[in-house]
């Protein structure tokens, strides 16, 4: 039996849900997303609570319960308060800045990467070595973050590399000279 999928959802004042059979809309001050849930689920709203529902028992549909709940909470919180993920940047000569529409790169490589912002996120550097990558579509924030740390992963030896900010980096002992 999946727990999560139990839970309620509550509906903030300033946000505001549709649904049409299985499909989901949420609106809020950050923005507005979409989904289309399964055929098996189905959606009850009762004085600003949520409460998703399975149609049948089958292992599958008790296995996307959960993730059905999780995902209408995770766009209900990202229109309300929005996802935010920060990078740090640690090397030297390596930096990060906004050039345009693009962020611009330079990480030891002969030439500066420009990375296209996808559509809904906003990305900031505050400083050369720090990127704040924020939106409301979760998804969407966490995989744009790793494909900008997946350019230059930090490595264990001198923990140069891209990280987010609250990542731990376990170093290796290198070699040890005679």
């Amino acid at each position: 039996m999946s727990r999560i999928g139990l839970k309620p959802i509550t509906i903030p004042s300033g946000c505001s849900v549709d649904i049409n059979d299985k499909f989901v809309k949420v609106k809020g001050p950050k923005g507005e997303l979409e989904l289309t849930a399964v055929d098996e689920m189905s959606f009850e709203v009762k004085d600003n609570v949520i409460h998703v529902i399975r149609i049948n028992e089958t292992k599958r549909v008790k296995s996307l319960h959960g993730l059905t709940r999780s995902l209408v909470a995770n766009m209900i919180e990202g229109v309300t308060n929005g996802f935010k993920k920060e990078l740090k940047i640690i090397g030297t000569g390596y930096r990060a800045t906004m050039n345009g529409g693009k962020l611009s790169l330079n990480l030891g490589f002969s030439h500066p990467l420009d990375v296209e912002i996808p559509k809904g996120l906003t990305v900031e550097t505050p400083d050369n070595l720090t990127i704040v990558i924020s939106g409301p579509d979760k998804q969407q924030v966490g995989q744009f973050a790793a494909q900008v740390r997946g350019y230059r992963p930090p490595e264990p030896y001198l923990g140069k590399g891209v990280r987010y900010a609250d990542e731990q980096v376990r170093r290796k002992v290198g070699k040890t000279g005679k």
